[in-house]
């Protein structure tokens, strides 16, 4: 699956009692990457009420393995690991910039939900085969480089 990294610098305000960044701000960096991602496919927030409805997250599984504190930039990388349905199932790994030692690994359950309804629906097929395409052409370049 293509994967997309983005960067985002730690902010003092960010950081808990031990000094390093919060559990509960690494979903905000979650979001924030996920986002960007859609963003760079060409879905911004305008594209998603166009097409009436919105990606919420349903479920976050989290393993904080090192810290990071105020001043680092760190890398958070995501890829699509499943579509279907109304589901999309999206991987993540944080990293401090430039090291390959993993911060964060995550797994996050996302649902399409129509804004009108407010009910889960089925991905609308212009999303599904925007990502489909950029995982197709990920998978041909790695091909080629093998």
């Amino acid at each position: 699956m293509q994967r997309f990294t983005t960067k985002l610098r730690v902010r003092y305000h960010e950081m808990d009692a031990l000094g390093h960044v919060n559990n509960a701000v690494y979903q905000h960096y979650l979001e924030q990457a996920a986002i960007e991602h859609s963003e760079h496919l060409g879905f911004n927030h305008q594209k998603y009420r166009e097409l009436g409805g919105v990606f919420v997250m349903r479920r976050v599984e989290i393993d904080y393995l090192r810290p990071a504190v105020a001043g680092d930039t760190l890398e958070v990388t995501t890829w699509l690991q499943q579509l279907r349905g109304p589901r999309a199932i999206r991987r993540y790994e944080i990293r401090k910039q430039g090291e390959e030692q993993l911060l964060v690994t995550a797994e996050v359950l996302w649902v399409w939900v129509d804004t009108q309804a407010m009910r889960p629906r089925a991905i609308p097929r212009q999303l599904l085969d925007v990502f489909n395409q950029a995982n197709q052409s990920d998978s041909m370049q790695q091909t080629l480089r093998n």
